[in-house]
Parts: C-alpha cells; structure tokens; sequence
C-alpha cells in the first residue's frame, strides 16, 4: 500500500477566506457537522479568522499545488468563564472531494501540536453522534468518549444527538491565577 502525500499545512491568510467560506458552506448546506443554517461569505470569514487569530488561536489550512485551501482546523475557548481557561474546543474540515485522503489527520496532528505548544491542558471535540468518521478519527488520535446528550440541536428536520470526546494533552497541574 503506497502512503499519500504529506499535505502542506500553513496558517490561514485572508486570501484563504473564500475557500474557507465554500468548505463552511458546503458543511451547512450538506452536512451535520456544523448545525448552522446560514451561509457565510468570504468577508465573514476574514473577520472570524482574524478574531481568531488575534486572540492568540491558529487556524490551520491544508492547501493543494496552487496554494488553494482544501480544509482547515482551529480551536478556541470551550466554556467563556475563567476556570476553563485551560480548556479548548476544535473544529475541522476538508472539503468534500478531499476527504478520506488524510487530510483531516493531518490538520488535527497540526492543531494538537500548537495547543500542546500553547499550554493547553484538554481539547474537546462535540461531534454530532452520528458521525462515524470523525469519532473514529478522533479515536485513533487518543480522543476518548466522555458522554452523548441527546436531542440537544436539530437540522435537516430532525433531532441531533452530540458527542463529546477529549484529549487531555499534558499532566500538569493547573497554573494558579
């Protein structure tokens, strides 16, 4: 079995906005990855890139031979209040015809390392409990399951269940304010 290729992997730039858009988009639209029903434009996600960026949170891309976006991943706070400080939430994703090349291992091997790098202690992946493929790619990266609520969001005209797994990331004790 031939290995694919090691895809590259920079930081998002606002150049990045349109296809960040269309990825996000296409998961609205198609997916129940992202329980959002609205679509964004490209400005849209300029300014959340940078919002992101600007407090101190990657946002990673995963680009093809000209240099065009083809997934991303980024973290940032789970909870708002100070106690979760050292806690982050994920989200990837690679778009539809780049799936299932290792793309999405990619960008999490990516977006694990800089939280590692950052000093955060637990990184929590909410997946809604239908989809396979995340969990198990999840799975394989150390994440493990720590519980399902079930009928807490809806899309497509049905309930959606959401499951919750995590990968504490360092031993250390917390750091006192």
């Amino acid at each position: 079995m031939t290995a694919l290729p090691q895809p590259r992997l920079r930081d998002a730039v606002a150049r990045d906005g349109e296809a960040i858009a269309a990825i996000y988009n296409d998961a609205v639209a198609r997916t129940t990855a992202i329980w959002n029903e609205t679509t964004v434009d490209a400005a849209d996600r300029v300014a959340w890139m940078a919002a992101r960026q600007d407090a101190g949170h990657p946002v990673i891309v995963a680009v093809d031979a000209g240099d065009e976006a083809i997934g991303y991943a980024t973290y940032g706070p789970w909870r708002p209040h100070d106690g979760y400080r050292h806690t982050v939430e994920h989200s990837v994703y690679v778009r539809g015809d780049q799936r299932g090349r290792g793309l999405g291992t990619a960008l999490m091997e990516a977006v694990i390392a800089r939280a590692r790098s950052a000093g955060v202690h637990v990184m929590i992946a909410g997946i809604e409990a239908g989809n396979a493929g995340s969990i198990r790619l999840h799975e394989a990266l150390g994440f493990t399951h720590v519980g399902t609520a079930a009928q807490v969001g809806t899309k497509f005209g049905r309930w959606l269940d959401l499951t919750f797994l995590q990968l504490t990331l360092d031993a250390d004790p917390p750091t006192p304010r």
